[in-house]
Order: structure tokens, then C-alpha cells, then sequence
């Protein structure tokens, strides 16, 4: 299993319920091994976060900056005033110094203004960082009031509702139920790969957000099939390389590329990283399952735009008939490019 600490992204737009989601996720038990930064700048600064709270400790340690903070739930919170590296970076050494609490896991919330890709690419681009973090999943909070005009008219909002691996549905009590399936409709166009949850008042349990990605905390097992989101049923009667897609939303684009075997990871590696610097611009994201004949175990690979992310390795997992295939998400990207690149290696 890979060692390294499992990362939730959590962002959504403006006014969407990332603050109260927040506020109530801090309150659980379940959360009592979890590191939170917080961006400052943002609308869920500490200071609001804790306000009337009873959640805040006193912390004395001297090895503890005056933006951190313990909670009496267990979790260790920071603000995000320096790089979001920086501060992870940071984190981890306290951890290892014993510092701060040994968390296991780590939940960055971002300003609702933030692309997330550029967020995701810049970390894959520390080696320190990408070394002791690995992404589990990018969760956004989507306002079902007013989610069908901000995918209209904000750009960022399209591009979190891409590459999200959860939709949080918040405020569907102040919807109309045509409003709420319109919504769900146009966001499963945009991204069918995505899980989608109704929210309300922030309350949700802890375990359906975090640990949700390629492995599952509780069982240390790998779940790719709940990470990936791709079926995999019937797909010996597929044509290689193929699948029918969902329509696009303007350019955003979501596909399914099932790849030749048998494989070798040194040399498809290559190919994924020409995809990466021929494509990146058009990249929102890449997620896939490799089954190759040079690794123990089956391969899980990651990009955001121009930066391939480190394999993980998926010991203990595999399955009944062990399909490759990467989804590709990208915002006017040219597919037929990108299937011949990846099925003609």
C-alpha cells in the first residue's frame, strides 16, 4: 500500500458552503487524525472558522507557528499565508519532529476563485512534496440555487466541476426540484465520472469525503474502480481504443481510452509524458489503471497539464479481467490525437 498521505482538495465557488462544510467536518472524531489548511485569504479563514467555537486548544509548543492550531476533535489546523508547498512542506517536517500530531491524512480548502489544476500541477512539481503527499481525491461544493448559472458564466466553477472526483449538491432546500435535476443533468455531461451528493447545512459524514480515492483508510485497500469511475463491463466487445462519450459541455470534454496488452510501464511512461507536454495546455486531468508486465501490481497514474504524477503502486488489488485504461478530461483537447498517441505506443 503507498505509504504516502493521502490529500483531499476541497474548493467550490464563492457563497457555495465550503466555510459552513468546514466548520461541521472540524466537529467530527472522525477527523482526529487530520491536518487542515486553510487559505487565508479565502472566505474560511481560522479566525472564522473558530469564532464562538469551542473546537480551538490553547497551543504552547514552541515549534508551533501562530497560524496553527489543535482542535479538541483531534485535528491540527493551519492558515495558508506562505505557498501551499511551503506550508506542506512545513506540516510534514513538524509531523516527523514531532511537533505536531502524527495525522494521516491532510485537507487543503482553497479560495473559491482557485483553478484547481494549476493547484494540483504545481505540488506534482516539488519533489518533497510529492514524495510523503499523494492526491486522493478533488472535492467541490456546487450551490444548487444558482450552480446552472455560475457553470454559465464563471469559468472557474466549469473547470472544478471537471475535474472533480465529488460533487457536494449544498442548499438543494432552496431549489426548486427542476432547478436540482437540471443541475445533476448538466453536471453529469460535464463529468460523468464524478460522484454526486446532496448536502445540506454542511452535514455530511467525514468518511464520505475523505479516504475516498484510490485507497480505503479503514480496509488499506485499493478501490481504482471507485477512484477511476470507468466501467469496465463488456468492454471485450469494444473496439480498442474506443468508447462512446458523453456529449461535451462547450469544450470540456470527458473520455475513456482502453489500452492494447501486453504493457510495459518504462515504456508507456515515455508516452504519457509526450501526451503531457503535447497536450497539457488541453489537460485538465488524466486519471488510469495500467496493468503492466514490469510491476508487481497493477499501476495507478495521474497528470494534471504538463506534469505526469509518480505511479502508485495497487498491492493487494486486482481484478477478474484486468482492463488498462486511462479517462481523460480536457477542455478543447483534440481526442482522436490523443487515443492514437496512447493505443499505438
Amino acid at each position: 500500500m503507498d505509504k504516502r498521505i493521502p490529500v483531499t482538495l476541497l474548493t467550490g465557488f464563492l457563497g457555495s458552503g465550503k466555510t459552513t462544510l468546514l466548520n461541521k467536518l472540524l466537529h467530527h472524531t472522525a477527523m482526529k487524525d487530520t491536518a487542515v489548511i486553510i487559505n487565508e485569504l479565502g472566505e474560511a479563514g481560522l479566525d472564522q472558522i473558530f469564532a464562538k467555537s469551542q473546537l480551538a486548544q490553547t497551543v504552547e509548543s514552541e515549534h508551533i507557528a501562530e497560524n496553527t492550531v489543535l482542535l479538541s476533535s483531534g485535528c491540527l489546523c493551519c492558515s495558508l499565508k506562505n505557498e501551499l508547498a511551503d506550508t506542506m512542506r512545513d506540516l510534514f517536517f513538524k509531523r516527523s519532529l514531532e511537533a505536531v500530531p502524527q495525522f494521516h491524512r491532510l485537507v487543503i480548502e482553497t479560495t473559491g476563485m482557485a483553478d484547481p489544476g494549476p493547484i494540483l500541477a504545481n505540488l506534482m512539481n516539488e519533489p518533497v512534496i510529492e514524495s510523503v503527499y499523494r492526491l486522493d481525491a478533488v472535492v467541490v461544493t456546487i450551490d444548487t440555487q444558482h450552480g446552472l448559472q455560475q457553470l454559465e458564466q464563471q469559468p472557474e466553477v466549469l473547470k472544478q466541476a471537471a475535474v472533480a472526483d465529488m460533487l457536494l449538491l449544498t442548499k438543494s432546500d432552496l431549489a426548486s426540484p427542476a432547478q436540482l435535476t437540471a443541475l445533476q443533468t448538466k453536471l453529469h455531461a460535464i463529468n460523468p465520472n464524478a460522484s454526486q451528493r446532496l448536502v445540506l447545512h454542511g452535514d455530511i459524514d467525514p468518511l464520505q469525503i475523505v479516504d475516498v480515492g484510490l485507497f480505503d483508510f479503514a480496509s488499506k485497500q485499493a478501490q481504482p474502480q471507485r477512484w477511476l469511475r470507468a466501467p469496465v463491463s463488456g468492454m471485450q466487445q469494444a473496439k480498442k481504443g474506443t468508447l462512446p462519450v458523453a456529449p461535451a459541455h462547450d469544450d470540456i470534454h470527458t473520455f475513456t481510452v482502453y489500452l492494447p496488452k501486453p504493457m510495459i510501464w518504462q515504456d508507456f511512461k515515455a508516452v504519457l509524458l509526450k501526451l503531457c507536454q503535447t497536450h497539457g495546455a488541453q489537460l485538465l486531468r488524466l486519471k488510469g489503471i495500467l496493468h503492466v508486465e514490469d510491476a508487481p501490481a497493477p499501476l495507478a497514474v495521474h497528470a494534471v497539464h504538463f506534469t505526469p504524477y509518480p505511479p502508485t503502486l495497487l498491492e493487494g488489488w486486482d481484478e477478474d479481467e484486468p482492463i488498462s485504461r486511462i479517462v481523460i478530461i480536457g477542455k478543447g483537447i483534440d481526442e482522436d490525437a490523443v487515443r492514437e498517441m496512447l493505443i499505438q505506443f
